[in-house]
């Protein structure tokens, strides 16, 4: 035998069969020609492609073609649609449908059968996967790029991993009533208006009965509005929640905090947990980067710090992210740890997958805001997305923002579950402030400051989350106070529903 040959016949002999089983996918296809009510329970998990044998696969797309038509499928009926197929020519033409039909016993066994061709092509999968990651793996001849390899290859075993995951999604009305009542009952024992997760703000727990799974929610506002400040209150204290109610005894599955994943593609881990620091230690957080801090205020920082080391909050501050790079990263810390709450900080900064040349910035929008909600449904959690607002907001006289707003906002606002906007009027009249009246001022100019001063300290410290869009509930506006200091949103204590001992 030449060289060449026998090396040739050695790597075959040693190259790994794709698994398979063709005489389970004969049973099957026999089973059901014999019995056409296989093909409702068998279609819902098995496409052709899953069969190894390409013959079997186009057997099996010609039955539920005749199927969806309420025909009939059998030997006679199929032998029409295959008179000229080559694949069936060699294996001694049409009669060869009849022979799949030889064996009556396949009708017991076909369930099995289906099952076992289903894994059988998820193994398959899994070794095409394999051989594509050793073969970008071995080749140097472009830029190397291994985090992107990583990355590429865990969507591609997600894939795999997600295959047939349509069929949870069907759930009988028992089900989803089930479902409903345990979400009623737990709103219930929160005192009646928790149903989700817990922001740790009650007024806003009450408008949306906290954050629902599986909904994107989308917190928006104009820079210096402190829609950053926000969500990471809202991630703070919805993982502390979950450590306080672990420490009482009650079940993860029960509490209303959650494990959070910060996607944080401004700001570094470190300018976050600054800001979480600073809160929790009553420490300016411009003190706490500039070193002006004394040794008490140092000693309540390494407190802080030491209470905080066990809070399951995990930031992530990757710059450059694409969609599909951060939903294989909230899957992995969903897996890993247990993630039940994602905050994406901001929308705008993420990337779409390119596919789109020609720089369509309004297409690429829409498949992020898209992507985040199918990742919300898929990971059954809340995400909730932080989004720039246009300018529009400063030309008019009301500085409230409105839906129109958003940023490319057809797509956001349609995929979004309830869109928030962050308003602080003191940010505003900061910046309008009248000519400081001196000795020799008329009364209109002192009027005007003080009318504006009166504003000023009506507003001071005080904000407004507007609930623009809610699926669930109704819109609104929710009172927040707002300790710039700090960076803290608290709820907010209305002196005129204070009683007069409370008053200071």
């Amino acid at each position: 035998m030449p060289e060449a040959l026998r090396i040739v016949a050695e790597d075959a002999a040693v190259a790994p069969k794709l698994p398979h089983n063709v005489d389970a996918e004969a049973a099957l296809l026999g089973a059901m020609l014999i019995d056409n009510r296989l093909v409702e329970e068998v279609q819902t998990r098995l496409r052709a492609d899953h069969f190894y044998d390409p013959l079997h696969g186009r057997i099996y797309e010609a039955v539920l073609k005749l199927a969806d038509r309420n025909m009939i499928a059998n030997p006679v009926t199929l032998r029409p649609m295959f008179e000229a197929d080559e694949g069936m020519k060699a294996v001694g033409g049409p009669a060869y449908l009849a022979q799949l039909t030889g064996s009556g016993a396949a009708l017991i066994g076909a369930r099995d059968f289906a099952q076992q061709i289903y894994d059988l092509a998820l193994l398959r999968a899994l070794v095409g996967v394999g051989r594509d990651m050793v073969t970008s793996a071995t080749d140097t001849s472009d830029a190397v790029d291994p985090k992107g390899q990583i990355e590429a290859a865990e969507v591609a075993l997600y894939k795999v991993a997600e295959e047939g995951g349509e069929q949870g999604s069907v759930k009988t009305f028992a089900q989803a009533t089930r479902l409903a009542v345990e979400t009623a009952e737990k709103a219930l024992n929160s005192g009646g208006h928790l149903s989700g997760i817990t922001t740790g703000l009650e007024a806003l727990n009450a408008k949306m009965g906290g954050l629902h799974r599986s909904d994107l929610l989308i917190l928006a506002g104009r820079p210096g509005m402190g829609k950053t400040a926000l969500a990471t209150n809202i991630a703070f204290n919805t993982a502390r929640r979950l450590v306080r109610d672990r420490e009482d005894g009650i079940e993860d599955s029960k509490s209303a905090g959650a494990a959070v994943a910060f996607f944080s593609l401004e700001m570094s881990a470190d300018q976050l947990a600054t800001r979480i620091l600073s809160e929790q230690s009553r420490i300016s957080s411009e003190d706490l980067r500039m070193g002006k801090i004394s040794q008490a205020d140092f000693r309540n920082l390494a407190r802080a710090a030491a209470d905080l080391e066990s809070l399951p909050l995990y930031i992530d501050d990757t710059p450059g992210l694409t969609i599909a790079a951060l939903r294989t990263r909230a899957r992995r810390l969903k897996r890993q740890r247990g993630v039940d709450f994602i905050v994406v900080d901001y929308l705008q900064l993420l990337q779409g997958s390119g596919k789109s040349g020609d720089g369509n910035r309004v297409q690429e929008i829409s498949e992020i805001s898209r992507g985040l909600k199918q990742l919300a449904k898929e990971l059954h959690v809340p995400v909730l997305a932080l989004s720039q607002l246009s300018r529009a907001v400063e030309q008019r006289e009301d500085k409230r923002p409105q839906l129109s707003d958003l940023r490319e906002s057809g797509s956001i606002e349609q995929d979004a579950d309830i869109v928030l906007f962050v308003y602080r009027e003191e940010y505003y009249l900061k910046n309008t402030e009248p000519k400081v009246p001196g000795a020799n001022d008329d009364a209109k100019t002192v009027s005007t400051h003080d009318e504006w001063a009166g504003k000023m300290q009506e507003a001071f410290g005080m904000a407004e989350v507007i609930v623009a869009k809610q699926r669930h509930g109704a819109t609104g506006r929710v009172k927040l106070a707002f300790e710039a200091k700090y960076t803290k949103f608290a709820d907010y204590a209305d002196d005129r529903y204070m009683p007069d001992s409370m008053r200071s």
